[in-house]
């Protein structure tokens, strides 16, 4: 009898739920789930459409002919295999990158203004193109891109040691690393521009941020977007148990210096490879981020997978712009992301109440 009596007793007396598992951030998943098929839909949309719109468009038929018999002689054969395609899948890759990017350097940080470039990464990518072209007379799209890869990795790592060392490893120890050594790395690239008129000519046609002419670059830029994207993707929840805080999130079991560097490996890989690929690409990463949250709330196991998705779309919706701008000849990308994501920016910072992360 007594041990029956205490038997309930033990029922109705669980154990105590940690507050700070109380805290995670929870979305509704059917409504989370449908919100990322129809942001995959409008991806998919914008892709058929980057495909076929440009100088010369080509219709939805064709376009499915064409998929259907690649061998077929014909020019619109020739411009899609070569230029559309390439550089269809060349943006989304970038733009999902830097859209899973900024989602995560925004939660390490806990700063919602952050962006893929809050360690320096794309002006580190700068510094090496210029200091390549000086020192190593550099002229081709392949070597740019392997200096810029070789730039943002340094530059981050250099960022990551010298945040941690002044701060402790917080997201405003990297922050302000970050901006210092990006102040540094600006005036120095400015420095060598300026002292080389022939300097400033090959720089200008990388530190546009553009996909034309970038195709022939997709088999080296693919492994190391598609690598950092499929790393990116599970850590939702790490995400979520990091924005807690560092010591709630010690006290739940995560080793909070190695999820953080993890994290940040990731973000900084994804953003150092979109970098060298396009070039320097504004608003992506913040403007995909916010978006996100804005559809399915503060929960990254659903908000980053969306902001990825976000991110292509966005990227995808800004080339086709600029293909389609009035005037002669196309915008590049990077102007265009600038263009749409300014007034996103400027809204958002008149709301009074960011979205939270």
């Amino acid at each position: 009898m007594s041990s029956t009596l205490r038997e309930r007793e033990d029922v109705a007396d669980p154990t105590p739920v940690d507050p700070a598992v109380e805290e995670l951030p929870r979305a509704r998943p059917v409504r989370s789930g449908l919100i990322l098929l129809i942001g995959l839909g409008v991806t998919f949309v914008v892709l058929v459409l980057s495909v076929g719109l440009g100088a010369r468009d080509i219709s939805v038929g064709e376009i499915v002919s064409i998929l259907f018999h690649p061998a077929a002689d014909s020019y619109n054969t020739h411009v899609l295999w070569t230029e559309r395609i390439p550089r269809t899948l060349l943006g989304a890759l970038i733009g999902a990158a830097l859209g899973g990017s900024g989602m995560i350097m925004q939660a390490l940080t806990l700063n919602p203004l952050s962006d893929p470039g809050i360690l320096g990464v794309e002006i580190g990518a700068s510094f090496a193109v210029v200091i390549g072209i000086v020192v190593f007379n550099i002229g081709n799209l392949h070597s740019y891109f392997w200096f810029a890869l070789l730039g943002a990795a340094v530059t981050s790592a250099l960022v990551y040691v010298i945040g941690t060392r002044a701060a402790g490893g917080t997201g405003i120890g990297l922050v302000l690393a970050g901006a210092a050594v990006a102040a540094l790395l600006a005036s120095a690239t400015d420095l060598l521009v300026v002292r080389s008129p022939s300097t400033a000519a090959s720089l200008r046609f990388w530190s546009v941020g553009q996909l034309t002419g970038r195709a022939e670059v997709l088999p080296e830029v693919a492994p190391f977007l598609l690598v950092g994207l499929v790393l990116a993707l599970p850590l939702g929840r790490t995400l979520n148990i990091l924005a807690l805080g560092e010591d709630a999130a010690a006290g739940l079991g995560v080793r909070v210096g190695r999820a953080q560097l993890l994290c940040a490996a990731i973000a900084v890989l994804m953003c150092a490879a979109a970098t060298a690929g396009a070039g320097p690409v504004a608003f992506v990463g913040l403007v995909g981020g916010h978006l996100a949250r804005m559809l399915v709330g503060p929960d990254h196991r659903w908000s980053l997978p969306v902001s990825v998705v976000c991110g292509a779309a966005l990227l995808l919706t800004a080339d086709v712009a600029g293909r389609l701008a009035p005037g002669n000849g196309e915008l590049e990308v990077g102007i265009m992301t600038a263009v749409i994501g300014t007034p996103f920016f400027i809204w958002l910072a008149r709301r009074r109440n960011l979205v939270t992360l």
